[in-house]
């Protein structure tokens, strides 16, 4: 990734990239790719000295890996939660599409083995946030797959927003020390919101992706009638994994007054 904001394409083979690791100008540390499949396509992804997680965002899919098999089906991001596959390094994964599909594949550097998790929506934490204070105007649902309360041999975090239609999420505004990434999409392809990284502002649309650099605040908002979807993707720093956020000062009695 060249920026903060961009806007990616699918090239002739379904193929998006969202993050490289090592990027020069803006180091997210993780490789993270979106696949638009075709019914009866067939993928194999083996990394040898990364962890892998492969999120199915919508469509139906098989999973394969070390003689397990499982699939997970969804036709909506915003209203059914996520079917995610965990593997340590060196584990070859087959993804089969059994209809048009689309699947996330977020890696990163990991020398630690680790057993496979195949999470599926009542596997993950869904949490409400910012209900019933400001008008409802931050609430939010977020969906965790996995972060290191429950993945502590992970060096990534992987989890889904859904920013309910005219409000805000990642909110309020807060940093951390880790790179983040997000994945935009709307369910309408005129769907649209705003990204605001520290004091830049960015419209948000389908299929587009933000790279938030290490200590630089984020809140999103979407616009009335378009509930937003995204991917949220973390990477842990060696000795410091993302744990919890740090408020902007000048917001902290936001939280206040919530409590």
């Amino acid at each position: 990734m060249s920026q903060e904001f961009s806007y990616p394409k699918f090239d002739e083979h379904g193929v998006k990239i969202i993050s490289t690791a090592g990027d020069a100008v803006n180091d997210m540390m993780m490789n993270i790719t979106v696949y638009r499949m075709k019914e009866g396509e067939v993928r194999t992804f083996l990394y040898p000295t990364d962890e892998m997680a492969v999120l199915l965002v919508l469509g139906e899919v098989s999973f394969a890996w070390n003689g397990e098999n499982r699939s997970g089906k969804r036709s909506s991001f915003i209203e059914e939660g996520p079917h995610c596959l965990h593997v340590s390094k060196g584990v070859e994964v087959t993804v089969k599409a059994q209809t048009d599909s689309e699947v996330l594949v977020q890696t990163t550097e990991n020398s630690r083995d680790f057993a496979p998790v195949f999470y599926r929506p009542e596997d993950c934490r869904d949490d409400i946030f910012g209900k019933d204070v400001f008008d409802n105007k931050m609430k939010r649902t977020v969906r965790t797959v996995f972060d290191y309360s429950n993945a502590p041999y992970s060096n990534m975090v992987n989890g889904e927003v859904i920013n309910h239609q005219g409000g805000w999420s990642s909110y309020t505004p807060h940093h951390h020390p880790q790179p983040e990434v997000y994945y935009y999409r709307y369910e309408r392809p005129e769907g649209f919101g705003a990204c605001f990284i520290d004091d830049m502002a960015y419209k948000i649309m389908d299929g587009s992706c933000a790279a938030i650099p290490c200590g630089k605040t984020h809140p999103q908002v979407t616009a009335p009638a378009f509930p937003m979807y995204y991917c949220w993707m973390i990477r842990h720093l060696e000795g410091n994994p993302w744990t919890d956020r740090v408020v902007d000062p000048r917001y902290t009695w936001i939280d206040g007054s919530m409590k």
